[in-house]
């Protein structure tokens, strides 16, 4: 059996640009990128907190140390500046491969800059 389990997010990007008339993707700060695996041009999936849009896009390398997040294309119209947004890529495993699996969870300020990094969500009480 196989199973698609999360491997990466990038927890509260803010939007930085929106290109309407760019031929299509995201462009993602490249050192954002490879904290959390994500590779160029693999598919991700956006989750707009800020207006619950979700929608799926593939990565493109922005600048590294820039902090752009760039929406561009058709995606648009789903995310503005300012915008806060979960950007996921998920794998397909074995069902053999789920238990040693772990996740890469990064973690971002308002300024798109890192503050820590988690292969596990926390439990929390009820």
């Amino acid at each position: 059996m196989q199973l698609t389990l999360l491997k990466t997010k990038l927890h509260r990007a803010c939007v930085t640009h929106s290109e309407l008339e760019y031929e299509g993707s995201c462009a993602i700060d490249s050192k954002l990128m490879e904290a959390a695996g994500i590779h160029e041009y693999e598919q991700i999936q956006i989750y707009n907190i800020t207006n619950g849009e979700r929608f799926i896009t593939y990565a493109i390398r922005a600048e590294s140390d820039s902090n752009i997040i760039s929406v561009n294309g058709a995606a648009a119209h789903k995310a503005s500046p300012g915008d806060r947004i979960i950007i996921c890529t998920y794998a397909t495993l074995d069902e053999k491969e789920v238990d040693n699996f772990k996740p890469t969870m990064v973690y971002l300020d308002e300024n798109n800059n890192i503050t820590h990094m988690r292969h596990s969500i926390p439990v929390q009480a009820a």
